[in-house]
């Protein structure tokens, strides 16, 4: 077996390619890295520092012991995480449901039926045609105005459905030989088949999910039931930190107001990291599979 001697110009190009992605993990690492580095910094230390961040100043937890003594982030969290995975259930249900139905290659009505999916990408009744939807319907104020308004994205459910079309036909008619309904063929066939893009459907649903905030900002008025973003918000846009601040000095509060943020930045951010890993090995699977064909 032969060993392919590389040329001058691959070599050259190879060593190009290897520096330009290890500066482009640099630079798309660091800003992370920093955020990071600053919530274990001292605050005071911190203000004062100016340049590149290499580490903390200060190792300290005092951002994390502020952010967690102010009783609506763990109430955020605990929101955030019944919409995440109560909303990420009921998003897959209807969606798997709805793309198993258009994937149907004997259904009556299926190209309008697609068509009027496809309009809602592009056109939409507005913000408030769905305030008064939402409102007419009790859900004003309630955690189910977060859960169903939204519940079926149409990229995913278009994703979804070609994917369950490149099944062959053969499986379903076999099965349908052997007695099997459209429910059997649905739970036994079709989503065992379709386990990888099922993965990105729930990484796309949790993460939507996860990161949102508008939503409840406009159906919600009980902050009992906020979820954890629009309480960082409130952190980091509104500047509301004084619930979190009362035994800081007022000469150090505008520093601690700082370190405050970035804590809360890495709480928010660590759950969603956590999970991506277990669903990366889906992802470009999963897609490539939903591809739209031309």
């Amino acid at each position: 077996m032969s060993i392919k001697r590389l040329t001058l110009g691959e070599r050259i190009f190879n060593f190009c390619n290897y520096l330009f992605m290890i500066l482009l993990v640099i630079v798309t690492l660091y800003p992370m890295l920093y955020v990071v580095f600053a919530s274990f910094s001292d605050p005071n230390r911190l203000a004062a520092h100016r340049g590149l961040l290499l580490g903390p100043l200060g190792f300290t937890f005092g951002g994390y012991k502020l952010v967690f003594a102010n009783p609506n982030i763990p109430m955020g969290y605990v929101n955030t995480i019944f919409y995440v995975i109560i909303g990420t259930l009921i998003s897959m249900i209807l969606t798997t449901i709805f793309a198993f139905v258009l994937s149907r290659r004997n259904l009556y009505w299926k190209t309008p039926m697609m068509v009027m999916v496809v309009i809602t990408m592009y056109f939409s009744g507005g913000l408030i045609p769905m305030y008064l939807v939402v409102r007419m319907l009790g859900m004003l104020n309630t955690r189910w105005a977060l859960l169903l308004p939204g519940a079926i994205s149409t990229w995913n459910l278009i994703v979804m459905r070609t994917s369950f079309m490149g099944i062959p036909a053969s499986l379903e008619e076999s099965a349908y030989i052997d007695g099997a309904n459209d429910l059997t063929i649905l739970t036994r066939i079709v989503i065992p088949l379709s386990v990888p893009v099922m993965a990105v459907m729930v990484l796309f649903y949790s993460v939507g999910s996860w990161n949102s905030w508008f939503p409840a900002s406009i159906y919600l008025k009980n902050r009992l039931l906020f979820p954890l973003q629009l309480i960082i918000r409130e952190i980091l846009i509104i500047n509301n930190t004084n619930d979190m601040l009362i035994e800081v000095d007022n000469v150090d509060r505008g520093n601690f107001q700082e370190l405050v943020k970035y804590a809360v930045i890495v709480i928010s951010t660590i759950p969603i990291l956590m999970v991506y890993p277990f669903l990366q090995k889906y992802f470009v699977k999963g897609i490539m599979i939903g591809a739209l064909k031309g």
